[in-house]
């Protein structure tokens, strides 16, 4: 069975203008504009988006299920005038392209790897990270591996403790501990167009306010060849992480990373529980609470790209690192 993401004959899109318009070069004028890329890192073809001063502080946004770098298109300009931002495509999602021949095996564990292998491709040696949902443990596994390279972590809606997980995991749960082939098929139910516009709406007081194009992007690019196994793959893995959980909160204990937990509370999956337990290890990390479901983004994108800037300012985390 191919495990590995269709690939197509796209090139890298690099965009440099030297124009000039009122008095400042084009380059000047799209510095804060979002553009996209692709680079080769541990045999695969990353596509990520990026704006600001590739100078500035960088923050490393890690998307969630079933999702790509397409969530942080708003995000991404309201951060860009003070810091880089760089928001990659896990393998296996968005428009991140694995060859066949790499023969990928889809864990949390390659995952983080695959990102590790990026950030030196790209060479940044210092990041604040912006976690969510999958981008957790892929985020987390990246601290633990390079702790001298993460300077804050902002989680949204991203677990590191048992207390959040809620009763919405039970039939992901009973894979994990009977990983039949019925047990899998039954997981197909989380992958259907229906699941992941519920995904986007649930909890939110306004359903209608939710960009269509966001679920729509993420149902089309589920139905991909081969995409499904993968996805019912990483269900499997996700116990991998939850094993890991007691060595997530040590990196927390011995780190003291400054961290953010800013969480839309009505999450079906990620109980706010999860965000109050980063205090157990982390005494002065900030937990915000939002009125809205697992995706904030789509909804409260200015309170929390106002809680970031107001987050790393407090932890002086501004200083010109790549």
């Amino acid at each position: 069975m191919s495990k590995a993401t269709p690939t197509t004959d796209r090139r890298p899109i690099e965009t440099e203008s030297r124009r000039v318009f009122s008095g400042r070069s084009e380059a000047q004028v799209d510095m804060h504009r979002t553009s996209v890329h692709q680079v080769e890192a541990d045999g695969v073809r990353v596509f990520y988006r990026s704006a600001g001063d590739p100078t500035a502080p960088v923050i490393l946004l890690l998307h969630g299920f079933p999702a790509s770098s397409f969530m942080f298109r708003e995000l991404i300009p309201r951060l860009a005038h003070e810091y880089r931002v760089i928001a990659p495509d896990l393998p296996g999602f968005g428009f991140t392209e694995v060859p066949a021949e790499r023969n990928y095996v889809y864990s949390f564990e390659a995952l983080a790897k695959t990102i590790e292998a990026f950030t030196e491709a790209i060479n940044i040696n210092h990041y604040a990270i912006y976690v969510f949902d999958y981008g957790a443990p892929t985020g987390f596994r990246l601290a633990m591996s390079r702790p001298e390279r993460v300077t804050a972590i902002v989680s949204q809606n991203g677990n590191a403790y048992e207390q959040g997980l809620s009763s919405g995991w039970n039939p992901i749960q009973k894979y994990w501990n009977e990983p039949t082939a019925q047990n899998r098929a039954a997981l197909s139910d989380f992958l259907t167009p229906q699941a992941t516009k519920w995904q986007y709406t649930h909890g939110v007081s306004d359903p209608e306010s939710v960009a269509p194009e966001s679920y729509t992007l993420d149902a089309a690019l589920l139905e991909r060849p081969g995409n499904k196994d993968i996805q019912l793959d990483l269900f499997l893995d996700y116990a991998s992480n939850v094993k890991l959980y007691p060595k997530f909160q040590e990196y927390f204990r011995k780190s003291q990373v400054p961290l953010l937990a800013v969480w839309g509370k009505n999450d079906p999956f990620f109980l706010p529980a999860g965000a109050e337990a980063y205090r157990k290890d982390l005494p002065h990390a900030k937990v915000q609470f939002l009125d809205t479901g697992h995706f904030a983004l789509e909804t409260h994108v200015v309170e929390i790209a106002a809680a970031i800037k107001e987050f790393l300012s407090a932890n002086a985390i501004g200083e010109s690192k790549k």
